[in-house]
Formats: structure tokens, C-alpha cells, sequence
């Protein structure tokens, strides 16, 4: 089996094509991405790099990628290249935005490469399946009807910046796709990812609350400075990500077009304080106004695209699970000090 992942050399799917690697014995890994990879990935990979091969083009320009991706039997495509045009969660970051310096490229990347994608998988003899991984931003603000409730896949839908314009555009166009062509097609709508390999790339330059905490305690930050400790967020491993979608890969059938993939649960930016004092013993937080908060959360923001993601679709269907995400963050601080022993620093901050 062979899986072409665009945007592979990214944060989720470098993850993503890894854990294809790891878990498919003798399958092969096609990375479609704009540029070289970078020395993380390049590590990330290194020991799987007999199974990979690159191919840098342009998603948005199909007729440079085509004939080289051509060239290997693909049988599963995950397409994620994306641009993620998101400040990072200063005061200061907060007054920029990112969607107003390239807004057509924004949507020619998001939009129509997916539709190139698209295309170019009418033509795979021997195609299972087609997954597109589109995001939680396509959710409203606020619901589901009942407080305290997750929030389903069906309903509540109502993108307000182009990045979720995008995505919930292309979700829709997959479908029709497959619809149209019959094609093995379903998207996943990821709940807040952190992880290994998150770090600043020409297309992506946000990381979320979970990363930054477990850096700034890592780095022998006595206090991070908040603005509050009550805002919350459905944070999820990006392995427990990676794992999800390659279960949806590989199985026979799909029921439904589209699948919530987050840990079904909020926490709050205290809970998180608290996990990282028990790995790092002295690190707490500090409550101090919006414009000199080291992280800038909004506490109203709790539910809707904010708050819980209902996971139970997948669970039924496919029986996977995420970890708790106590357990999911002290992982991920194992690994960044393992990755600081090992040798140069994998992620930028």
C-alpha cells in the first residue's frame, strides 16, 4: 500500500506519514510538498527514509506534480496541505491579521488545491480511500442547543474566517467528488492539535495553548503570565490524530462524509498549568491584565468550535480513542526532552 500525503512535511501530517509507516508493515509513504523538508523532518523520517519519497511542487499546480506522483501506486490519499492563517495568542499578535496579507492565496492553497487533488484522484486505478482533513474552525461559536452537550458533526456550521470558509468549502466539494466519480472519499475535522513536530513553517505559524505551556516549563519559566486560567479547549495529541486517520484509511467502509477526531473533552488552561508543575515542581502561572499576557485566551469562548468535539461517531464505527489528556500532555513533554537530549532542537519556537 502506498499513501500520497499532501502537505507531508507540515506539523499533523509529517505525524501522520510516520505513523502510516509504523503501522503498515512494508507500506510506502509520497510526500507532496511546496518546499524541502526541513532538517525536522528530515530527522523525523530518517528512520523510515528507504519506504519515503518526496515530490516538491506546488499543490495548486497540478501539471508539476502529476507525472512524479504518477509514478508510484497510489492506493490512499490524505489530502492536508493547507495554509493556517492564525495569530499566535498575544495582545500584541492579537491586533494582526495574518488572513489580510494573502488572502487569495489562502483560498487558491485551501480551496482549489483540494479541487486539483480531487481531479488527479479520478485518475487512481486502484484508490481506497480519500481522506481530507478539514478542522474544527468550520464550527460555529457557540452550541450545540443543550449547554454542555459536545458538539456533533451534523449542524453548527458557520465559518466566519477564510481558513474555515475554505475548509468547510472543500469538505463539501470532497464529498461531491466522491458522490459524482465514486470515489472512496470522507473528511476528519481535527478538534486543537499540539504535538511533536509542531513548529513555525511557511504555512503554518500558531501553536496552541498546550505547546506553549509545556515549553515555557520546560525552558525554566517560573510563571506563565495569563489572563485568565478558566478558558478551555479541546486539545488532542496530534499521535492520537495520526492513529485515527490512519484507522479511517484502512478500513473496508466508511458510514458517514465526515468525522470529528479530538479527546471529546475540554481543560483549562489551569488544568494544564497544574500538569506541567507535576512533570516541572515550582512552575505555576501568574493572572495579569490582556496586554502583558504571554498567552491571551478568551474564558467566554466555551463552547461551539471552542468546546467539546463529540467523538462518538468514530468510537462506534472504527473503535478508536484518544488518551486522557493528562496523559496525552506529559507524553508530549517526554518528548521534547527527549528530542533536546537527542541532539539539535526539532521544533522552532
Amino acid at each position: 500500500m502506498t499513501l500520497l500525503v499532501t502537505g507531508g512535511a507540515g506539523f499533523v501530517m509529517s505525524v501522520l506519514g510516520r505513523h502510516w509507516l509504523e503501522a503498515v508493515a512494508d507500506a510506502r509513504l509520497v510526500v507532496l510538498t511546496d518546499s524541502p523538508p526541513d532538517s525536522a523532518a528530515q530527522r523525523y523520517f530518517a528512520p523510515y527514509r528507504d519506504r519515503l519519497s518526496v515530490v516538491v511542487a506546488d499543490v495548486t499546480r497540478p501539471e508539476s506534480w502529476r507525472a512524479p506522483v504518477a509514478r508510484h501506486d497510489v492506493t490512499h490519499i490524505v489530502h492536508g496541505a493547507t495554509l493556517t492563517p492564525l495569530s499566535r495568542g498575544t495582545a500584541a499578535e492579537a491586533r494582526r491579521e495574518p488572513e489580510a496579507e494573502n488572502p487569495a492565496r489562502i483560498l487558491d492553497v485551501n480551496l482549489m488545491g483540494t479541487v486539483a487533488v480531487l481531479e488527479w484522484a479520478r485518475s487512481v486505478p486502484n484508490l481506497e480511500r480519500f481522506l481530507y482533513v478539514s478542522s474544527g474552525a468550520v464550527y460555529k461559536h457557540h452550541g450545540p442547543d443543550r449547554p454542555g452537550e459536545p458538539l456533533p458533526e451534523d449542524g453548527y456550521l458557520m465559518p466566519r474566517r477564510l481558513y474555515g470558509i475554505s475548509k468547510l468549502a472543500s469538505e463539501l466539494i470532497t464529498e461531491r467528488y466522491g458522490d459524482l466519480f465514486g470515489l472512496p472519499t470522507a473528511s476528519v475535522r481535527p478538534s486543537s492539535v499540539y504535538g511533536p513536530m509542531d513548529r513555525v513553517t511557511a504555512s503554518r505559524n500558531f501553536r496552541h495553548v498546550p505547546n506553549r505551556i509545556a515549553h515555557m516549563a520546560l525552558d525554566g519559566v517560573k510563571r506563565v503570565r495569563v489572563n485568565t486560567l478558566d478558558a478551555v479547549g479541546d486539545y488532542i495529541h496530534v499521535e492520537d490524530v495520526a492513529s485515527a486517520m490512519v484507522s479511517l484509511l484502512r478500513a473496508p467502509r466508511l458510514r458517514y462524509s465526515v468525522y470529528n477526531v479530538a479527546c471529546g473533552s475540554t481543560a483549562t488552561i489551569g488544568d494544564m498549568v497544574g500538569w506541567a508543575a507535576e512533570k516541572v515542581p515550582g512552575f505555576g502561572a501568574e493572572i495579569v491584565p490582556a496586554e502583558q499576557a504571554d498567552i491571551l485566551q478568551d474564558p467566554s469562548l466555551n463552547d461551539g468550535m471552542w468546546g467539546a468535539y463529540d467523538i462518538a461517531r468514530i468510537v462506534s464505527e472504527i473503535g478508536w480513542r484518544p488518551r486522557p489528556m493528562r496523559a496525552a500532555f506529559h507524553a508530549y513533554m517526554d518528548w521534547i526532552v527527549a528530542e533536546r537530549c537527542a541532539g539539535p532542537r526539532q521544533e522552532q519556537r
